[in-house]
């Protein structure tokens, strides 16, 4: 494992150097070696709010930078097999520290106080295809990674380096996935496809506590079980959709709304009523049409039961978004791209009763609660910069019932997003 000062340094003089000169071109290697740097403006203006509360998004202006640089390091090692190595630099924070919205507006911060630039290993993992003939293959992954890299995949709305910003949107919002602070676990996952099917599975570590920087696997008190399937349908006019069906299993230490709502003095607190062995189970329907190389429209159901607390991803229960993705060929703009898309959010009985005494979870809590979706309307459009690696992208969000609450909000996001790989 590199120290993360040599980390630092690696990253540094790569970015200095891809961006002094253009890349050129190589023969074929052995390895592969890609590099990206994201930084994202974002600004909200004042909102009128009734009342606020420890975890509520600021009601006056409010702005915040943020910034991650990646290298990707892929070697082949025998046959099918390859190994990653990730490290990420990531540094900068969100407005209200990543809180008071159930879909935050920028999915490249982290719910981390701390806004001084960290290095860490993002992914290291290991591996091995098996392809048994031209239709029929299986992958098998093994070490740290995202689960977000290999499930809820959406060609039109899942990378917030280069699409939509909001969490809601880049993946299902009431999928609670198993991942420490930064989105990473570690794992075991297979993928089998045949033909226009593909079956997917993954068995992973859950964190050791809500929202935690720390992963442990136990079979009985900390793991997470996601299975997906997926089906390709091809048109005879060169269109395409996808459509994919999770489902998800989570176990972990979590406390239970219910016992926080009924066992309480004061306050709740959702903390005080964990126990080994909860589970959370969801259900999510994720679909996307491609028009040739055009444009594309999407959509995204979930649901969990939302008994016990959300311990990895977001506060959202429910979810329902759609949107469509505009491809600059379509006004001469080859390597432009425009967006629009709508979330809806919404929380489970239970964990409304808990937010509305008071209760705050590790995203949200205002102290009260007069309750009402959370509504999310996103915009944007990506720049391509002529001769360059470089797009410039504006993006603007418009949120009712910011952390499902009538009385705060609406709240404006505008928000640059500069990206930059090579």
């Amino acid at each position: 494992m590199f120290k993360e000062k040599s980390l630092v340094a690696i990253i540094i003089l790569f970015s200095a150097s891809v961006l002094a000169q253009d890349t050129p071109k190589e023969e074929k290697e052995s390895f592969s070696l890609h590099y990206q740097t994201t930084s994202i403006y974002q600004y909200h203006s004042a909102f009128k709010a009734q009342y606020s509360g420890a975890s509520s998004l600021q009601n006056t202006e409010e702005k915040a930078l943020s910034l991650t640089s990646t290298l990707f390091f892929d070697m082949p090692l025998w046959k099918g097999a390859s190994i990653t190595l990730n490290p990420e630099l990531a540094g900068g924070e969100g407005v209200s520290q990543a809180k008071g919205l159930g879909g935050f507006a920028n999915g490249e911060t982290f719910r981390i106080g701390n806004a001084k630039p960290v290095v860490y290993m993002a992914r290291m993992l290991l591996e091995q295809n098996f392809d048994f003939d031209t239709s029929h293959s299986l992958k098998m992954v093994f070490g740290k990674f995202g689960l977000a890299d290999y499930f809820d995949g959406n060609s039109f709305s899942h990378d917030v380096r280069s699409q939509f910003l909001n969490w809601s949107l880049m993946d299902m919002g009431a999928w609670d996935y198993a991942a420490n602070t930064r989105g990473y676990t570690d794992a075991l996952y297979a993928n089998y496809q045949f033909n226009n099917w593909q079956i997917r599975a993954a068995w992973s570590a859950q964190p050791t506590k809500a929202n935690g920087p720390n992963v442990a696997f136990n079979a009985k008190k900390s793991n997470a079980i996601n299975l997906e399937v997926e089906r390709q349908i091809d048109f005879k006019n060169s269109d395409q959709a996808v459509i994919r069906l999770l489902g998800f299993r989570n176990v972990a230490a979590a406390g239970n709304y219910n016992q926080a709502n009924a066992n309480f003095v004061g306050t709740p607190d959702i903390t005080s009523t964990r126990a080994n062995g909860r589970t959370k189970y969801g259900l999510g329907l994720n679909a996307e049409y491609a028009h040739k190389d055009l444009w594309g429209a999407f959509t995204r159901l979930s649901y969990n039961d939302g008994k016990n607390e959300t311990w990895a991803f977001t506060e959202i229960d429910q979810s329902a978004t759609a949107g469509i993705n505009l491809k600059g060929k379509m006004w001469q703009r080859e390597n432009d791209g425009a967006g629009i898309a709508f979330a809806s959010n919404g929380l489970s009985a239970a964990h409304q009763k808990y937010q509305q005494l008071g209760g705050n979870g590790f995203m949200i809590g205002d102290g009260n609660l007069n309750y009402g979706t959370e509504k999310i309307v996103e915009a944007f459009y990506s720049f391509s910069v002529p001769k360059s690696n470089i797009t410039l992208s504006p993006d603007y969000q418009f949120i009712v019932n910011p952390g499902y609450n009538k009385d705060r909000g609406p709240v404006n996001f505008f928000s640059l997003r500069f990206h930059a790989q090579f």
